[in-house]
């Protein structure tokens, strides 16, 4: 169910309100018919959360266009006028250079950058914020950025892995593990991917694609006797949303 302040609502109240497409109707009405209680401190909190969720498609499908290579940590590279690649494989803003500029340069540049998955999902996740603030906020939100996988993002972020949900979203990141891989592919170990709404998936390396074909993909680099297929585990990785428009909001009205 969702409730405002307290009080439960129907998916009317919202669609009366607002104008929404499709995906954004149907997160509306699977959140009105679920047993979890979605709460939010208003309709526009929600609805911040539904276009960001968009945002979040609409980046991956230009990181999808954008030339972006796919390479392993150890032979990872980057636009040196923007970042500096550390020792690990990541990519650490400069110094004096805005957070904005350089975020939009690998949408931008695609083919002067290269890394795996995860760092992939971490780049979305940015650019998604980037086109919903106002250039001023994301700058000083993220003046310090490190591209690298799940582990060096940003606390404003507030990424979060959620397991055994009872629901996902478009715009959510799942992973697709492959429990048997070919110790030769290790980077096939699995596949970050978000759910673009449309029964498709833009996992980086694969494109977009159904979530049936990253598992063929998958189950194509296992190990010689390998008798477990690769799966969707049951888990997303998502932004806080409710944190993120809060920012939004008290910036906007001050």
């Amino acid at each position: 169910m969702i409730r405002i302040s307290g009080r439960q609502i129907t998916p009317e109240n919202i669609f009366n309100q607002y104008s929404l497409n499709n995906i954004q109707r149907n997160i509306v009405n699977t959140m009105a018919a679920s047993n979890f209680r979605y709460n939010f401190v208003s309709l526009d909190q929600l609805k911040f959360e539904l276009d960001l969720r968009m945002s979040i498609i609409n980046a991956s499908i230009k990181l999808n266009s954008s030339g972006l290579e796919f390479r392993v940590f150890t032979k990872t590279f980057c636009n040196t006028d923007f970042w500096t690649r550390t020792n690990e494989g990541g990519f650490l803003l400069k110094n004096n250079v805005i957070p904005n500029n350089a975020i939009d340069d690998i949408f931008r540049n695609g083919r002067r950058y290269g890394t795996e998955c995860a760092t992939a999902m971490v780049i979305i996740y940015y650019k998604a914020v980037l086109d919903m603030y106002p250039v001023e906020l994301f700058n000083s939100m993220f003046s310090n950025i490190q591209l690298m996988n799940w582990h060096y993002l940003n606390k404003n972020l507030g990424i979060n892995n959620y397991t055994n949900q009872i629901d996902y979203f478009p715009g959510d990141c799942r992973y697709f593990k492959n429990p048997d891989v070919n110790p030769l592919r290790s980077y096939l170990q699995g596949e970050n991917a978000i759910d673009l709404g449309n029964g498709t998936y833009y996992g980086h390396g694969m494109g977009i694609t159904t979530g049936d074909d990253i598992i063929r993909i998958l189950n194509r680099n296992r190990k010689i006797g390998a008798t477990r297929s690769a799966y969707l585990l049951d888990s997303a990785t998502r932004p806080n949303f409710n944190y993120l428009a809060s920012r939004y909001y008290e910036f906007i009205t001050a």
